[in-house]
């Protein structure tokens, strides 16, 4: 079924524009509003960290627990890190400088390293588990999340995004934002924490030097991180854009690959993808080279740091008021805390990214189904008579009026056939009776009860859908049925599996039900996938069957034999079918014409 946003005729006309791989590759391109790529642009300047807090901020929260073991974890390394760098610096100089005269206490110094040693250890591997643990179950309910804002989505909705779009955003996108805790937030608070107990233990033997370690700590931890996020803004962005761009390129090329090389465009499309590469690289290598020169950038930092300890420390040495081993063993304990801040710069260089991938997973998280269920629904008719009531519908308020005043009556077990030209408005009105989308007047009623006043579910269980291009889903026979029906069991399945024709071909089959049909069907011709999708449909306990033009792709002779087949296959079912086929004798009670938005009746036999 076409978009209810859009008439089928022209979404057709649409993907058919431009050159064939661009038809082929990008088939869905022209038909994609502006603010389809919205989500993939860079985030606006003054916003793009608070709108990246508002998405992860829930999540984190409902992870808290686990985050803040992980972040107490991680502060423990920092701490037993730069203790142990420091105790090692005091302990070995003060060892080389003890004279055979002098008493020096190895034990309580070597323990104090070995402890130490195994706590960092100890530590390193409970945040990394925790941690990334943490994230990892983060970002799949992130994902659960959105997954769920899709689902119910109508058509034109869907039909905003590109093929593999979707799928760039639910993964690749996703997956980017696992750098925004593990190697931003933590790595900052870790920083600025152990920053401040570090300039302590300094200041009690050279405050002035304290003062030096917190404008280096405030610009390692501040002012580098925010100049790389701020500079990667744009290669983040370009990176996510072009790394959705690759995987929507691949998708379209593997469908269409047939027609690529029947039509000897696989070489244009190869350039194409050569293209998207070469894009996704540079905006890598932009990134990489963001994080090398925070690394540089720290690196300067540090040194300055240390030297500023030395310049004041030495002065203190010769005066007797800080001993030789405290001295290096505070130079080692400094060096040691920005080499435990290195990881800051990676991840700062990353979220220009994080944010471009946040803005365009939280512009799925923020939609809406158009149709929704009322606060209060109306108990299911038991009465499955269809009536459409003088209705309207415009694909837009105010807009050219796609229905005008249509009528129609389905009685139980009755049988009509919709006729017209693509684009009149016959596919617009099976959405209707589905209420995938609502009338802009009239209304439409299921046993005399409005449809906006039923449950969906409760709709749904009573008027089901076959369209032109339902899918035939990675598994087997039996799987693809069970999505009918999850409580099937294997009588009902052949049952409908007869129903439909398609019972014989399955038996003989090496698995049954349980044979492989491949990805899309691919093990099955396409009249097979047909009665597989229609076998499916006849599983649900809906009453109504709503055929979105079945027999679309299908030779003359299949397409006369599941026409023909399907009065015995609807088992008195109600039957609402669009087609542009040549229906055979006897099969529908009445044909009817939509044309300029209006239903004729149909003169002559039917």
């Amino acid at each position: 079924m076409s978009p209810p946003g859009r008439p089928k005729g022209e979404y057709r006309s649409a993907k058919r524009e431009g050159s064939p791989v661009s038809t082929l590759v990008h088939a869905r391109t022209a038909a994609l509003p502006a603010q389809a790529a919205a989500g993939a642009s860079m985030p606006a300047r003054r916003h793009w960290a608070r709108d990246l807090w508002r998405l992860l901020a829930p999540l984190y929260r409902q992870r808290a627990g686990a985050l803040a073991a992980a972040f107490a974890l991680a502060g423990v390394t920092l701490a037993a890190g730069v203790g142990l760098l420091g105790v090692s610096g005091w302990f070995l100089t003060g060892a080389a400088l003890t004279t055979a005269g002098m008493a020096f206490n190895l034990f309580a110094p070597s323990a104090l390293v070995r402890g130490l040693s195994f706590l960092r250890i100890a530590a390193r591997y409970g945040e990394r588990v925790t941690g990334h643990g943490a994230t990892l179950r983060l970002l799949a309910d992130l994902r659960t999340v959105v997954f769920g804002k899709l689902l119910p989505l109508d058509l034109a909705q869907l039909s905003r995004y590109r093929d593999g779009d979707l799928v760039a955003r639910l993964t690749g996108d996703v997956d980017a934002l696992d750098s925004v805790f593990l190697l931003v937030l933590v790595p900052i608070a870790c920083a600025l924490l152990g920053g401040a107990a570090l300039g302590v233990v300094l200041g009690l033997w050279l405050p002035a030097a304290a003062w030096t370690l917190a404008v280096s700590v405030g610009a390692s931890a501040l002012l580098v991180p925010w100049w790389l996020a701020q500079a990667s803004r744009a290669p983040g962005a370009a990176a996510q854009q072009a790394a959705a761009e690759l995987r929507s390129q691949a998708l379209q090329a593997v469908e269409g690959h047939a027609d690529l090389l029947a039509l000897d465009a696989e070489g244009a499309a190869r350039r194409e993808f050569a293209q998207a590469c070469t894009a996704l690289s540079r905006a890598r290598q932009r990134q990489a080279n963001l994080g090398t020169a925070g690394q540089a950038a720290l690196q300067a930092v540090a040194g300055a740091c240390v030297l500023a300890v030395l310049a004041w420390g030495l002065p203190a040495l010769r005066e007797g008021t800080l001993p030789g081993p405290v001295l290096v063993g505070l130079l080692l304990a400094v060096l040691g805390f920005f080499e435990v801040v290195g990881p800051l710069m990676r991840g700062a260089s990353r979220l220009g990214g994080a944010a471009s991938a946040g803005a365009r997973v939280a512009e799925l998280a923020a939609l809406s189904p158009a149709v929704r269920d009322p606060g209060t629904p109306a108990p299911p008719p038991a009465d499955v008579t269809l009536r459409v009531e003088a209705v309207d519908y415009a694909y837009a308020p105010g807009g050219r009026a796609v229905l005008r005043d249509v009528s129609l009556s389905v009685a139980p077990g009755e049988r009509i056939a919709l006729v017209g030209e693509s684009g009149a408005g016959k596919s617009t009105l099976l959405s209707l009776l589905l209420r995938l989308a609502d009338p802009t007047a009239g209304r439409v009623t299921l046993g005399g009860v409005d449809l906006r006043a039923l449950r969906q579910q409760d709709l749904h269980a009573r008027v089901t859908l076959l369209s032109q291009d339902a899918p035939v889903f990675l598994g087997t026979v039996r799987t693809n049925l069970l999505i009918g029906a999850p409580e099937a069991g294997e009588a009902a399945l052949w049952e409908a599996l007869d129903a439909a024709g398609l019972g014989e071909f399955v038996r003989g089959l090496p698995e049954g039900l349980d044979t492989w049909t491949g990805e899309t069907g691919r093990t099955l011709s396409a009249g097979q996938a047909r009665r597989l999708c229609l076998a499916r449909a006849l599983l649900s306990p809906a009453r109504v069957l709503v055929l979105d033009e079945p027999t679309q792709g299908l030779d003359a002779e299949t397409e006369r034999a599941f026409l023909a087949d399907l009065p015995r296959a609807a088992r008195g079912r109600s039957v609402v079918l669009s087609t542009h086929a040549s229906l055979p004798p006897g099969v529908m009670h009445r044909v009817l014409r939509v044309e300029s938005g209006r239903l004729l009746p149909v003169a002559g036999p039917v």
